[in-house]
């Protein structure tokens, strides 16, 4: 960024922050509208506003987010374009431009848009995420367009196939908002968390027990309570290390090794019988020559000693095909192991 551009952006930070002040009250009620549903009456509120600021950028970022809500995606992508134009230096506009050219199909243009969007804000995480969506997109296109020459291509169905399933089986545009979220810096990691051991304390020492009258009874010993332990195999770290097992099998190309970890009640992605799902995926995975599959972030939440969640950031790379992408399981405990009941690749 040259220094005229940080400049500008100085300015602009000081002037939103005024503008915001002065007038939060109608922006604000301009936000009302909208979270109401009340989209005409925003778009008024916030052409009333604008009419004498008319280069005031949160007032026309929010008409154009009111725009898209409407469904008018032409006056939208004019509002972001200009808004691109007047204040280069902010990646949101580039953004929300990718997300109205994506839901017209243009997927060129999107990634143009985002790539714009992340030069300007390196570290804008949404930017990055819709990149993802919008190049997964363009490969299934480009797969699809090499069968159509070639419907024999079989290293082209696999990429397809795996493409397809990283967005949940079906052919459907990128999860992309309309609504985009201000760029944030990133967080620096946060120091890891080490518990101490508890301290042992010695034993307190009682004073001798005082003479009782004759006759008189002993209170009666109470065993300690047992507190209750959990099933054995049943903590997250057993889910997480049935995880990477899973991964392993499939890295090694272990077919039965990798079926095995699928639960009988499976709910495959399509809702396909069990056997066909079984098959497609063998042809999958002995296709390609090798195949590399790493998994990382792993959080496991809800374990109840019979039932798990995992989601985790999986890395797949084989001599076909490079994908990363965000995986969750439902996971249950069956015969002294756990199983994966549903597959859900994204969030």
């Amino acid at each position: 960024m040259t220094a005229s551009l940080r400049l500008a952006a100085l300015i602009l930070g000081i002037a939103l922050a005024f503008a915001v002040r002065a007038q939060s009250d109608d922006l604000q009620e301009v936000s009302r509208l909208v979270k109401q549903g009340q989209n005409a009456q925003a778009l008024e509120r916030v052409n009333q506003y604008l009419a004498t600021r008319p280069r005031d950028a949160q007032g026309r970022f929010m008409k154009g987010l009111i725009l898209a809500e409407q469904n008018k995606v032409a006056d939208a992508i004019d509002v972001f374009t200009k808004l691109s134009q007047d204040y280069p230096e902010l990646p949101e506009p580039y953004n929300n431009l990718a997300v109205l050219y994506a839901s017209q199909g243009q997927f060129e243009k999107a990634r143009q848009a985002l790539e714009t969007s992340i030069r300007t804000h390196p570290s804008y995480a949404t930017a990055y995420e819709n990149l993802g969506d919008v190049y997964t997109k363009l490969a299934s296109q480009a797969y699809d367009k090499a069968l159509q020459f070639d419907s024999t291509n079989t290293a082209a169905q696999t990429k397809l196939h795996l493409v397809r399933e990283m967005i949940s089986g079906t052919n459907r545009p990128p999860r992309i908002s309309a609504r985009a979220e201000p760029a944030k810096p990133a967080e620096p990691p946060r120091p890891a968390v080490v518990a101490a051991a508890p301290k042992t304390k010695a034993p307190e020492s009682k004073p001798a027990a005082e003479a009782k009258p004759a006759g008189s009874k002993a209170p009666a010993a109470k065993a300690p309570e047992r507190q209750p332990e959990k099933a054995a195999g049943s903590t997250p770290e057993d889910v997480i290390t049935a995880v990477r097992a899973w991964a392993q099998a499939w890295s090694k190309k272990d077919v039965d090794g990798y079926l095995s970890f699928y639960a009988r009640d499976f709910k495959t992605p399509k809702g396909e019988p069990r056997e066909e799902w079984a098959k497609s995926r063998r042809q999958r995975i002995l296709a390609p020559k090798r195949i590399e599959v790493g998994v990382e972030s792993i959080k496991v939440s809800a374990v109840n000693g019979s039932n798990a969640t995992v989601s985790f950031r999986q890395h797949y790379r084989s001599d076909a095909l490079t994908a990363n992408s965000s995986k969750t399981l439902v996971m249950v405990r069956a015969d002294g192991k756990w199983l994966i009941q549903q597959e859900r690749v994204g969030n």
